[in-house]
């Protein structure tokens, strides 16, 4: 099936029209017109070849929302018309125990990529939701519950959204908890978002000044403007779990001393340059921990689908056309977006 998309032929080349296949619908497939895509940071890294690997044609796009208009013979959960999603992995190879577990963002032999991935395919890699259709296998396909009209904003749930709930289900953020959520862009907000709703009492640190006010209308408690060495001070030893959002290599240390004992700091965004190496007595004697966490499983992307819809809870957005994925990559570049730009796949057809 011919498709229309928008991606790159090369690393030093703008992003342009170009016509992808999809493959037939199989027994186990679901065949989605896609309405909606989030623009991650992820899309940029890859398309411009900072990511080692980079395979051309590049579509990216793994946030995406749309609707089932086909379905394979052996495809029980989903039907024609229902709204849909599919987040970072179309698969995975589902016999590995982290797999068994529910957990095939840590497959034991690698999931695949919405795009960039190995596929037998043509051409040979996955092509991502800067597209009008995808298929994707039913064991990867999301049930959606919001309004109509907010499905837009749903579609950076798929990854800015899993990439902040399976840390904080996982570390067991919720009432009586003290949460620290350290950079406030695609995804620190919606792990403010997050973790307010779990009932936490919730941090934001940000290194400017300008974001406060931004910070606590999206649920933070208080904002730490994490520059400030006076506003760092009267946090040391105060929280429970820190969600560390920020992609930049920085100072750990300055972080670390803020948690309790046994205090945990999970990250979730990979710098271009190592961190700086922790101190590591700081750790030692406070039995304080440094960990990391990768986007989440099937399981927990619907749980998390699911929490979102019956609170209400979306993404911050602004809406592009296809045609506007270079100017807006420019303006992520200089952190010119609150929070997560969306894609308007109707816009394809221009």
């Amino acid at each position: 099936m011919s498709t229309k998309a928008y991606g790159a032929y090369a690393a030093d080349k703008p992003l342009e029209p170009i016509a992808i296949e999809r493959r037939p619908v199989g027994a186990h497939d679901v065949a989605i017109a896609i309405a909606y895509c989030g623009v991650c940071h992820s899309d940029l890294h890859q398309v411009r070849g900072e990511w080692n690997g980079t395979l051309y044609p590049c579509v990216p796009g793994h946030e995406i929302v749309g609707h089932v208009t086909a379905v394979g013979d052996q495809v029980s959960k989903f039907s024609v018309g229902d709204v849909v999603g599919v987040g970072c992995m179309v698969d995975s190879c589902q016999s590995c125990a982290s797999c068994d577990e529910g957990l095939e963002q840590y497959c034991e032999k690698g999931f695949i990529g919405t795009y960039n991935g190995a596929t037998n395919d043509a051409p040979g890699h996955t092509m991502g939701g800067y597209a009008q259709a995808i298929v994707v296998k039913d064991d990867f396909v999301l049930k959606v519950s919001h309004a109509p009209e907010q499905l837009a904003a749903v579609a950076p749930l798929l990854c800015a959204g899993i990439t902040t709930w399976s840390p904080l289900r996982h570390w067991n953020v919720g009432p009586g908890k003290t949460v620290g959520i350290v950079g406030i862009g695609g995804l620190g907000h919606m792990g403010v978002k997050l973790a307010h709703a779990l009932g936490a009492h919730v941090v934001a640190f940000t290194t400017s000044e300008a974001k406060r006010q931004d910070a606590l209308d999206l649920g933070a408690d208080a904002v730490v403007v994490s520059r400030n060495a006076d506003e760092m001070a009267a946090y040391a030893d105060k929280f429970d779990f820190i969600l560390n959002t920020v992609a930049a290599s920085h100072d750990l240390d300055a972080f670390t001393a803020l948690l309790k004992r046994d205090g945990t700091m999970t990250l979730v965004g990979v710098p271009e340059h190592g961190h700086p190496a922790p101190n590591v007595a700081a750790l030692i004697f406070r039995r304080r921990a440094i960990a990391g966490s990768l986007i989440g499983g099937i399981a927990e992307t619907q749980e998390m689908l699911d929490f979102c819809a019956e609170k209400g809870i979306t993404a911050e957005i602004e809406m592009i056309a296809a045609q506007d994925i270079d100017a807006a990559y420019a303006r992520m570049q200089k952190s010119d977006v609150k929070y997560r730009f969306v894609i308007d796949n109707a816009t394809l057809t221009d």
